[in-house]
């Protein structure tokens, strides 16, 4: 029992330091704060991004810790609270759904944005097994009676994963509001849950599925990009499968405390833009079937405010808000 303790500690906080300090190092360590558990898009991302910027010597060192709890509320109030200036918290689209629901009563406003950096399209996921090869085979399912289609997901009820499944089925022709949802902590548990069979189905990040899919343990079903993703091309994207004009990328990136001062932020913006220039990063990206964005500072908080507009639009159209 120690023994599988230790190990869990392990899993939840975890240190990475380049064997060979690079020339050009831009910032000394980061922390990186995960508002979810591990295996989810949250924490795939803190720890890819980490990889290519230890191993590129843009910083020097990375931590990295798992904090779930409150919708991702937990690890937003520790930001507050704490003020640690070495700390970067990723986060995604949910900081502004949640905030919109009341899940938390901070936003993005309560922090400082740092950048945007990747996008990751929503998938519609099945068990390798499952007699729904197709979407076509899970949309008549779903419209012969929802309730035998148990779609799950690494968000709580009401918000991203849960959206992405909505909005497909609307898109469908089908009753948006009548998708039996079952919500995991995070991407990981999620997946497990389809691999058990606990769910028919997944809705998820294109880019938590991909590795599954390419060993044969899940098949992708859909994904909402607006034309196939070239990390897998036999995919059909959702408006192909029959969910007419889906599209859907989640961004992620990244947030510092509040009142972080303008010369650490600048460092950290660095760090971030210039790491798309190195291998490091190609390599973590193309494993991971990410789509580049880059929105930093300023750019980035006037993206999350038109996100605001337009996802409060659709929540209020999908009867979530």
């Amino acid at each position: 029992m120690k023994i599988l303790k230790v190990a869990l500690a392990a899993a939840m906080l975890t240190v990475s330091v380049p064997a060979v300090m690079a020339e050009g190092q831009v910032v000394d360590y980061i922390k990186f704060l995960i508002p979810g558990g591990p295996g989810g898009g949250w924490d795939g991302t803190a720890r890819g991004t980490g990889e290519a910027l230890t191993k590129s010597g843009l910083i020097g060192g990375a931590s990295y810790e798992n904090m779930s709890g409150g919708g991702g509320g937990k690890a937003i109030a520790h930001m507050i609270e704490t003020k640690d200036e070495l700390t970067l918290m990723v986060n995604s689209t949910p900081i502004v759904i949640r905030s919109l629901q009341k899940v938390f009563p901070q936003s993005f406003r309560d922090l400082t944005p740092i950048a945007g950096t990747i996008g990751d399209y929503g998938a519609i996921v099945v068990h390798k097994d499952s007699s729904l090869t197709d979407f076509g085979a899970l949309l008549a399912a779903y419209k012969a009676n929802p309730k035998d289609v148990a779609i799950g997901g690494g968000s709580v009820a009401g918000g991203m994963d849960h959206l992405i499944a909505a909005l497909v089925m609307k898109n469908a022709g089908a009753s948006p509001t009548e998708v039996k949802y079952i919500p995991y902590d995070a991407g990981g548990k999620a997946m497990a849950g389809l691999l058990s069979g606990e769910i028919s189905a997944l809705a998820t990040g294109f880019g938590e599925a991909i590795e599954l899919a390419r060993v044969g343990e899940v098949k992708i079903l859909c994904v909402t990009s607006k034309e196939r993703v070239t990390a897998s091309p036999d995919t059909p994207t959702c408006d192909e499968a029959g969910s007419t004009g889906t599209t859907f990328v989640n961004w992620r990136g990244f947030f510092a405390a509040p009142g972080l001062n303008a010369e650490t932020k600048a460092k950290y913006v660095s760090a971030l833009e210039k790491m798309y220039a190195t291998p490091e990063w190609a390599t973590v990206r193309d494993r991971m079937g990410w789509v580049e964005i880059f929105n930093a500072d300023a750019d980035f908080v006037t993206f999350l405010e038109q996100q605001e507009k337009d996802i409060g639009s659709l929540m209020k159209e999908l009867g979530f808000l």
